[in-house]
């Protein structure tokens, strides 16, 4: 059985790895994590993931154009965000996910349990 990849786009290295390991040690295997967005946007293009984690702020710009290019192929998207405006994102991406940091691991967990259906 193959194990769901999940690309992790995050700009702050702590918080990046954290969110690697947490989501590794649910057994998921992890694409990252992007400091920003263009080395995120060329990893989507190499390898499809089954869901994203990610921070809207990143180093080179926010994460919406690639939010947007994974929701059109219909892989879910987690934002994990300290300063964003949740209204902003739920009304720009119906359907997504939004946490705010910091957020305990079995809320992420959690939130890619029900974003995969698992």
């Amino acid at each position: 059985m193959r194990q769901p990849t999940i690309l992790v786009a995050e700009d702050e290295a702590m918080i990046g790895w954290d969110l690697r390991d947490t989501v590794e040690e649910a057994g998921y295997a992890v694409e990252g994590p992007f400091v920003d967005i263009s080395s995120a946007m060329l990893a989507y293009q190499k390898r499809k993931p089954d869901l994203a984690i990610l921070d809207v702020q990143l180093g080179d710009g926010n994460a919406f154009p690639l939010a947007e290019k994974l929701m059109a192929e219909n892989i879910p998207v987690i934002f994990h965000s300290g300063n964003y405006l949740p209204e902003e994102v739920h009304r720009r991406f119906p359907g997504s996910t939004s946490l705010a940091k910091p957020c305990p691991p079995a809320e992420i967990i959690q939130s890619v349990h029900d974003a995969l259906g698992d």
